[in-house]
């Protein structure tokens, strides 16, 4: 079993100078490959796939699983010949809490050595950039307008000294501008809001069960629609999700759809997996149990 780890040498944070510290053992029984800047992971990827590695290994945050996982699908039946490894070294490491996986780096790393596979579900949007069709990847959960806005806004310098509160930050600057009505629209439902959340999985934003009947096996996408975000809307959300981890039934509407799609009449951006990707309308859909992930 070949294992490639792909790795950011610039990583800031306690979980990223833990990782260093066993760089010699996990050096000696995998291939370490180093980013660069942005996109290197997913060349990184595709690149060790292509070198008939087995297991290829996301050592950073949900960012970083979004770069190789998309890495995988570049590469000529990549998710056949390959699965996806992930060490959680970011801020939040929504998909590595998903999946139930140790946060520790010792023990993370002793379970991808295991190579227990399951098979999950792939997600994937279709949007235009630049007059071209382009195709992505996500993992654990989507989002379009006030979430995608705030990570736009975020302060990297800010979310180094202070992990997750920068995104609670970048959330109220968002909050305060004006919010654009989304679209959304199934083979039997349509809905409009201005914000939708997109979710393979249960988790968003940490241990939030947002999406409460998301399964990554079941062959479609959960979404919770907000028909309006404001500071009242927030009043209404944030004592429940803080307080039980999940939101009140009555603040959204929610939808299950392995098809979909979002738009709006005027530029809204949407992210994938935390990281900015583009701009609506984007077709949603996803491609039942195609993944195969290393879990404990």
């Amino acid at each position: 079993m070949r294992i490639c780890v792909i790795f950011n040498p610039a990583a800031k944070g306690e979980k990223a100078r833990r990782f260093r510290r066993h760089l010699d053992e996990i050096g000696a029984q995998s291939a370490l490959k180093l980013t660069t800047g942005p996109g290197d992971a997913r060349a990184l990827a595709t690149q060790a796939v292509d070198e008939g590695f087995d297991i290829v290994v996301a050592a950073g945050g949900d960012g970083t699983v979004n770069e190789v996982l998309n890495g995988l699908g570049d590469a000529t039946n990549g998710f056949e010949r390959a699965r996806l490894g992930v060490l959680p070294l970011g801020t939040v490491n929504v998909f590595a809490r998903e999946l139930g996986l140790p946060r520790n780096v010792v023990k993370a790393w002793q379970t991808l050595r295991k190579g227990k596979e399951t098979r999950i579900d792939l997600p994937r949007i279709e949007h235009q950039q630049n007059g071209n069709v382009r195709r992505r990847y996500f993992a654990q959960m989507a989002g379009a307008g006030l979430d995608a806005r705030a990570v736009e806004l975020v302060n990297w310098e800010i979310k180094k000294r202070t992990g997750p509160l920068a995104y609670v930050w970048a959330g109220i600057q968002a909050l305060a501008g004006v919010q654009t009505k989304i679209t959304v629209e199934t083979s039997t439902d349509k809905a409009v809001g201005e914000l939708v959340l997109v979710g393979n999985g249960r988790l968003y934003g940490g241990d939030y069960r947002i999406f409460q009947r998301a399964d990554l096996r079941d062959g479609s996408l959960d979404l919770c629609v907000f028909p309006r975000i404001n500071w009242f809307t927030l009043a209404r959300c944030g004592p429940s999700l803080l307080l039980r981890g999940c939101l009140p039934d009555s603040a959204f509407v929610a939808i299950q759809a392995s098809e979909f799609t979002l738009s709006t009449p005027a530029a809204t951006p949407f992210e994938l997996d935390g990281e900015l990707v583009g701009h609506l309308p984007a077709k949603f859909s996803v491609e039942r149990s195609r993944l195969r992930v290393i879990v404990s």
